[in-house]
């Protein structure tokens, strides 16, 4: 008997293997639906290096699943489109860096995303670059000439960070008082002012407009809305809490984007620096915030959020950051980062950037894994390490 016992236990245990190895591979999961044993391993940086040569090898052998990049509709499209979906209308400059990418990208192996933002003076009656179209659908049919360009590009991002008015056309917040002080997401705002809450509304028809399209064209296609920072002229949760269509319905979407950049090391066990604010160690109390107010049913049941950028400037201060830690600091964040990544169950990780690079007015951007002589800072090999 105890060999028969041991005999079907040994057949059990087999069976329930073949069952994950047939739902896996063979039960017909996309790689969007199943489940993620860790967080996609993103990155933003260039398409070459300073000597022309390709970036994608470097970002194989650090493991990357996904590149970001930003793209500029106003660049894209400086006149207005006969035929707005299109890709092949005459009014499009495609950018040759972005085609180079999406060739490298299938090479290597590696996904490519973007980020679509800038409305050209031709969709909004000829006002800042910031400001949304005059009709938000426009947008949404560039997106689609977009992804039907560059169909192998699956994850589309609405705007970025346009929780910052240098960012997005919104009207910031005056100082406000909570109806709470202290300790993680207690401080819940109190409403947004009716301009605000109207702007949202026209930028929350810009992602539900995008979803719609996109999705015709093919249901794996992921749109990326909120796309907030920290902290900024409409601080996270309030942007979330008041992200609605005009019926007053959240926005249809796949993920949430968040940077949650912040001058401490990500930990949960840390409160809010202040109501409102939402930095890595503040995730486990943003995530439950975003379901409450965003999650829709059908559509976005249990919405996942994508932390599209996070970063540690190191050795000294620079335009983009008023803070800076040393280089064993930064891989110390990043390990740190990624450990809440998998607790938290995000989507995914994107760091921000490959390497360090000096602009042209002489300013020194110190936020990537390689330093601008070429050397790998201890980030690199921990963002190497990362599974």
């Amino acid at each position: 008997m105890r060999c028969l016992s041991a005999f079907d236990a040994a057949l059990h245990r087999a069976a329930r293997l073949l069952l994950v190895l047939f739902a896996v591979l063979g039960g017909g999961l996309s790689a969007a639906s199943a489940a993620q044993a860790a967080p996609i391993k993103a990155i933003w940086g260039g398409v070459t290096d300073a000597e022309g040569q390709s970036e994608f090898p470097t970002y194989k052998s650090l493991g990357v699943n996904l590149w970001m990049t930003g793209v500029s509709w106003d660049q894209i499209a400086p006149t207005q489109p006969a035929n707005p979906v299109d890709p092949n209308d005459p009014a499009y400059v495609w950018p040759a860096s972005l085609d180079l990418a999406v060739t490298e990208g299938a090479k290597y192996g590696i996904d490519v995303g973007v980020l679509v933002m800038f409305t050209p003076g031709w969709a909004n009656g000829n006002v800042s670059r910031l400001a949304p179209p005059t009709r938000p659908g426009v947008y949404a049919q560039f997106v689609e000439a977009l992804a039907k360009r560059y169909p192998s590009i699956r994850r589309f991002m609405v705007w970025g960070e346009p929780n910052l008015a240098d960012k997005f056309a919104i009207t910031p917040s005056p100082a406000r008082d909570y109806y709470a002080k202290s300790g993680n997401a207690k401080g819940q705002p109190k409403p947004l002012l009716k301009t605000q809450q109207k702007e949202l509304n026209v930028y929350a028809q810009m992602i539900d407009a995008t979803s719609v399209r996109l999705k015709k064209l093919n249901k794996n296609n992921l749109v990326i809305g909120g796309n907030t920072t920290t902290s900024g002229s409409i601080d996270p949760f309030s942007w979330v809490r008041y992200l609605r269509l005009p019926n007053g319905k959240p926005p249809r979407m796949d993920l949430y984007g968040h940077n949650p950049f912040g001058t401490r090391g990500p930990d949960l066990k840390k409160d809010q620096i202040l109501p409102g604010t939402a930095d890595f160690s503040d995730l486990d109390v943003f995530i439950p915030w975003i379901k409450k107010y965003l999650a829709r049913s059908g559509r976005n049941p249990k919405i996942k959020l994508f932390a599209a950028e996070y970063t540690a400037p190191t050795d000294e201060k620079s335009y983009e950051f008023p803070y800076y830690v040393t280089r064993a600091v930064q891989a110390s964040w990043l390990k740190s980062a990624w450990k809440i990544a998998k607790t938290e169950k995000l989507y995914a990780l994107g760091w921000f950037a490959l390497r360090d690079t000096r602009l042209s007015t002489g300013q020194v951007s110190r936020i990537g894994l390689i330093d601008l002589e070429g050397n790998q800072k201890p980030s690199y090999k921990v963002y190497e390490s990362l599974r």
